[in-house]
């Protein structure tokens, strides 16, 4: 199994518009991020969590020509609202399978009423094929994902497990009976927003704290702010086992 990290970056990404912040001022690439998704391929599947704003952009550059499916953590627009830029997978597949929590799915059907249309419906808009989450293990083409259920603030967020690998993002409290979900991992991806106290997201130290609860072979951090600090230099404060993740990086578990 291959992941890509399509952008690893917090709600407005890296660099933020007007900042003078220096490290949106870097040149470093791995310090401009796009917002957060990743691509997960085995066999000849390809899956996409979460659909933002740099959508496009981010299949362009990763050569994307099919996606099998988008699976979503929550409703957050850096997280949906690249949902239209599907058309163009339509238009040469048809309708395109997306995953959800069904209160996800509602807002979806609020913010792209003429995508659920079923009636009188504008012909260049897309198809979907809607799949409700709810908390429990689910089939993507053979391979079993199951959800890991938390707390973005007070909004019910999904992370997931696929094989050995596991996804959290916006998390802020994961229940214990959700932790023991994430035993015996290869890989562990895990939201990191920055050093400071944050009301809906890990810290790095929360981070840190709850990588070494779960004990995964390997962690990488994403969703980071520009507040968090120079890729490189944050770097190396990190433990041996823990890195952080970067646009366009690859992994195989």
């Amino acid at each position: 199994m291959k992941v890509t990290f399509l952008g690893t970056g917090t709600s407005q990404g890296i660099p933020v518009i007007g900042s003078t912040h220096p490290v949106c001022l870097s040149e470093n690439p791995k310090d401009k991020r796009l917002r957060v998704s990743i691509l997960v391929q085995w066999d000849q599947y390809n899956y996409v969590v979460d659909c933002g704003p740099d959508f496009r952009q981010q299949m362009l550059k990763a050569n994307c020509s099919k996606i099998d499916g988008i699976l979503f953590t929550h409703e957050h627009a850096d997280h949906t609202m690249g949902l239209d830029d599907i058309r163009p997978f339509f238009f040469r597949q048809g309708e395109i399978d997306i995953y959800a929590h069904k209160r996800v799915i509602n807002a979806l059907k609020t913010r792209f009423d003429y995508i659920f249309q079923t009636e009188n419906k504008y012909p260049g808009a897309p198809d979907v094929n809607v799949h409700i989450i709810e908390n429990k293990s689910f089939d993507l083409d053979g391979l079993e994902v199951i959800p890991v259920d938390g707390l973005h603030h007070n909004l019910q967020v999904y992370g997931f497990r696929f094989k050995d690998f596991a996804y959290l993002t916006d998390m802020k409290t994961v229940p214990d009976a959700e932790v023991r979900k994430l035993n015996n991992l290869d890989v562990l991806v895990l939201n990191a927003l920055r050093e400071e106290p944050h009301m809906s997201h890990f810290n790095l130290e929360e981070a840190l704290a709850f990588i070494d609860r779960v004990k995964p072979k390997k962690a990488y951090l994403t969703h980071i702010s520009h507040l968090l600090g120079f890729h490189d230099e944050v770097s190396k404060k990190l433990p041996s086992n823990v890195f952080l993740a970067y646009d366009n990086l690859q992994i195989t578990i």
